[in-house]
């Protein structure tokens, strides 16, 4: 079942769209066919991968992407097209086709991570759309990732809301469970998305009763003694006593959200086990970002709560993908290969397949076969040794629901750990370096390829 339908997402979009397009459909070009692909010309931060996300998102809101009365007079009121563009986005539908990386999977420099295939009037106007929503998500997926591979078999909870704007908080929430987080603090997103929710106490709740021993009997009696008491209030071996006073050996965890993280929670489990709590976890959430949480790995952790960096993309917000027309028909319905040539921000023209070359299961390549113009030559059984990273997504207008909604998110969390049992060694390293493979381009034609490596 698809996800019930929102509000017309279609100006979503920035102005340029429309304006080409009220170009295209004054000179007669508009309905010329095109392919048009999202990649990103490098991974952000020197990291060694980057992981999709977003895709099941992305197709909901091509769904709702319809021009209503409401958006059609904004465009009247405001001349940004003319009469004939507004009669034909009146009645916008796209019914091209569209192939992609699945949700989860991973992506290196060049991945053609998505392809739209239409009309240049149905395709173009895709364009913000796709870049908003997988730019944001891949972001956050991909810093998820690396802070999943840092925590190890330690639970991650997403708990960065208050630190994004609301919509994007939900969709950053989705991007993280989907890279490898176990949790969110955010209800919509659990809603939504299917996602599991935590969540006990702030601060404030210690601060509106008169002693910390007070807030913590309330919260006991509220939600039982395996709930996670906040112990860094005030003086935090106080507060370890007291929880432990207050809840027995059944206390279920305490959080730690300040300090030397290493060595205030050495100490919290020393005076832990010295109690006879022997059983109760500790969590930490102070600012942590992957480093950090790789620093702790010897530390006596059990769990970590990520706000602010993995919302962020750790520093990198955005993916840096990008949509470019690769291949088109000219004027007698021949096709052809364009691409930009433009210093450092080129592209490759072609329509591609994707390809990834393991040897005994680990990674090796990330392989794209090019084809000239149109046709696509390569399949699957020319590269036995790979997998082929491509699926459809959408086939003639119609959208595969199987990615969509929640279904959709557990089947990209599930891909995801898959995947990222595929990475070399070297790919798994948290600092600056080349991606994890290469990626190499060759001729969809066997007889004339001839590899090219772009890492």
């Amino acid at each position: 079942m698809s996800p019930q339908r929102l509000q017309s997402t279609a100006l979503h979009t920035d102005r340029y769209e429309l304006t080409m397009l009220d170009a295209a459909l004054r000179d007669g070009t508009a309905e010329r066919h095109c392919v048009f692909e999202l990649f990103a010309r490098r991974l952000s931060a020197g990291r060694r991968f980057g992981v999709v996300a977003g895709t099941g998102r992305l197709l909901s809101l091509i769904r709702d992407f319809r021009f209503g009365d409401d958006e059609l007079r904004y465009l009247r009121d405001n001349r940004i097209v003319d009469a004939s563009t507004i009669d034909y986005l009146a009645g916008y539908r796209f019914t091209g086709s569209v192939e992609g990386y699945r949700e989860g999977e991973l992506y290196f420099p060049g991945s053609p991570i998505l392809t739209v295939e239409g009309t240049f009037a149905e395709a173009v106007i895709l364009e913000t759309l796709a870049l908003s929503v997988l730019n944001h998500d891949s972001a956050v997926a991909t810093a998820a990732a690396r802070m999943s591979i840092a925590a190890g078999d330690r639970p991650l909870a997403e708990m960065g809301s208050r630190r994004a704007g609301e919509r994007s908080a939900v969709a950053a929430a989705r991007a993280a469970y989907i890279a490898g987080f176990g949790a969110t603090s955010n209800l919509e997103a659990g809603r939504t998305w299917g996602i599991p929710t935590m969540g006990t106490a702030a601060h404030s709740w210690t601060l509106l009763h008169d002693t910390e021993e007070e807030a913590f009997r309330a919260q006991i009696a509220a939600l039982g003694a395996g709930t996670t008491l906040l112990i860094d209030t005030y003086d935090i071996q106080e507060g370890v006593a007291t929880a432990v006073r207050v809840a027995g050996h059944e206390l279920g965890g305490v959080r730690i959200d300040s300090g030397d993280l290493p060595l205030v929670a050495a100490a919290v489990r020393a005076q832990l086990d010295e109690l006879g709590a022997t059983a109760t976890r500790i969590t930490v959430t102070s600012d942590l970002d992957e480093f950090a949480i790789a620093a702790l790995a010897a530390a006596p952790v059990d769990a970590y709560g990520v706000g602010t960096s993995v919302v962020t993309g750790s520093g990198t917000p955005t993916a840096g993908m990008v949509y470019k027309l690769v291949a088109r028909q000219d004027a007698v319905g021949s096709w052809i290969s364009v691409a930009k040539a433009s210093q450092d921000k080129g592209s490759k023209g072609g329509r591609k397949a994707a390809f990834r070359t393991l040897d005994a299961g680990t990674a090796t390549s990330e392989l794209i076969a090019v084809s000239d113009g149109y046709e696509q030559i390569a399949t699957a059984a020319q590269y036995p040794d790979s997998r082929d990273l491509r699926v459809p997504l959408i086939v003639a207008g119609e959208i595969d629901t199987a990615f969509e909604g929640p279904s959709g998110v557990s089947a990209a969390r599930a891909h995801h750990a898959r995947v990222r049992e595929e990475l070399p060694v070297r790919g798994l390293a948290l600092s600056r370096s080349d991606p994890a493979i290469p990626t190499v381009f060759v001729d969809a034609d066997p007889v004339r390829s001839q590899p090219t490596i772009d890492s």
